[in-house]
């Protein structure tokens, strides 16, 4: 604790009872000079603490800086973060040509006339090969998909290490009306999206639900 000069204080004790009952003008500036010595330390004790507080501000100031340094934000935004997105948009391009592709062709096989059997089995080999060479597009979207997930890690690890440096902890709500908007329709409609393996309702408990009828 910061204290002030016992031995000034004393002095003015002395002081005030020595002159309690002809205090002059004289006597007012002497009793201001000895509170303001007594004062001193005090704030010389205080100046050294607000120096210390003040150094640590600057130095959490400096770390921040350093993990914001870290944490690469430039090159997460305007680099890794829209690869990724051009990534993700290829994948879906490439999903949804070999889709069309893979289609095409079984409807051109159902569709041709069987009687012909040499004919259709020509048919029919030509457009397994251009499935064959549709489902190409799983090897190059597992390239695609490797990519993205190593972006995301790279943004894992940074984020991890500023929130575990700066101490941060979650913040409860939602950040912006359409985040929360989102949130709401989500949980109105129960979007929750396909669902991992061993993540969803299993088939066998739906069917446990729905008991076979007798037959009639």
């Amino acid at each position: 604790m910061i204290t002030a000069d016992a031995n000034h204080f004393d002095r003015l004790i002395v002081f005030l009872k020595e002159k309690r009952e002809n205090i002059t003008f004289h006597d007012i500036i002497t009793l201001a000079e000895v509170a303001a010595q007594s004062m001193q330390g005090f704030f010389k004790a205080m100046d050294a603490k607000v120096y210390r507080e003040l150094r640590e501000i600057a130095g959490y100031i400096e770390s921040m800086r350093t993990e914001i340094g870290a944490l690469q934000v430039n090159d997460l935004k305007e680099s890794r973060i829209p690869s990724a997105g051009q990534e993700l948009g290829a994948i879906v391009a490439a999903t949804e040509a070999a889709t069309d592709t893979i289609m095409t062709c079984a409807e051109a096989v159902m569709g041709a006339d069987a009687n012909d059997q040499a004919a259709y089995k020509a048919l029919v080999d030509e457009k397994m090969m251009v499935i064959f060479e549709a489902c190409s597009f799983q090897d190059i979207t597992g390239q695609r998909i490797a990519k993205v997930v190593e972006t995301l890690q790279h943004i894992e690890q940074r984020v991890a290490r500023f929130a575990e440096v700066m101490k941060a902890s979650d913040f409860t709500g939602y950040m912006t009306d359409e985040e929360r908007a989102r949130a709401e329709r989500k949980e109105k409609n129960l979007l929750n999206g396909p669902q991992l393996a061993g993540a969803g309702v299993d088939q066998a408990f739906v069917d446990d639900m729905f008991p076979p009828t007798a037959p009639r």
